[in-house]
């Protein structure tokens, strides 16, 4: 069964404003020499929880970033000692990944930039009542929740 026309158009345009808006995100972090996106995902994730870490597939859950591309990650931001990882308690073969206080004052570098591109993309169109609007759609749209 072929969905609405009214429904392809507006899965089509959710679709490119995400993919607009992420494309923004992306170029301004670069502007400002601040790593890419990815980074403040995977760092965000790590700093709602604190020092009880996250295991790899959690922060996969998260993000929705692939397996492969995730561990990569993980990688380069230990490198640059963003992030830490130790031995899982529950399960010996695993690891918790932790943020670093580095990881933290660069989290806190990037949110500025990632900030402005949100206020400019929602608070400069849509007025709050919208806005208050919007989230509650997509709320409902959102996979997992039943709202």
């Amino acid at each position: 069964m072929t969905p609405q026309q009214n429904t392809i158009t507006a899965w089509a345009r959710l679709l490119r404003t995400q993919g607009q808006w992420q494309a923004e995100v992306h170029q301004a972090l670069k502007t400002a020499g601040l790593p890419p996106l990815a980074w403040y995902d995977v760092l965000l994730e790590l700093h709602r929880v604190d020092d009880a870490g996250l295991r790899q597939y959690q922060i996969g859950e998260q993000t929705l970033l692939t397996k492969h591309n995730l561990s990569r990650l993980l990688d380069r931001l230990e490198n640059e000692a963003l992030v830490t990882r130790r031995e899982c308690a529950e399960d010996g073969r695993g690891n918790v990944v932790l943020i670093t206080a580095a990881g933290r004052r660069l989290l806190k570098k990037m949110w500025p930039v990632y900030g402005r591109v949100i206020r400019e993309r929602l608070e400069g169109r849509l007025n709050e009542q919208e806005i208050t609007t919007l989230a509650t759609l997509l709320g409902k749209l959102e996979q997992g929740t039943g709202a």
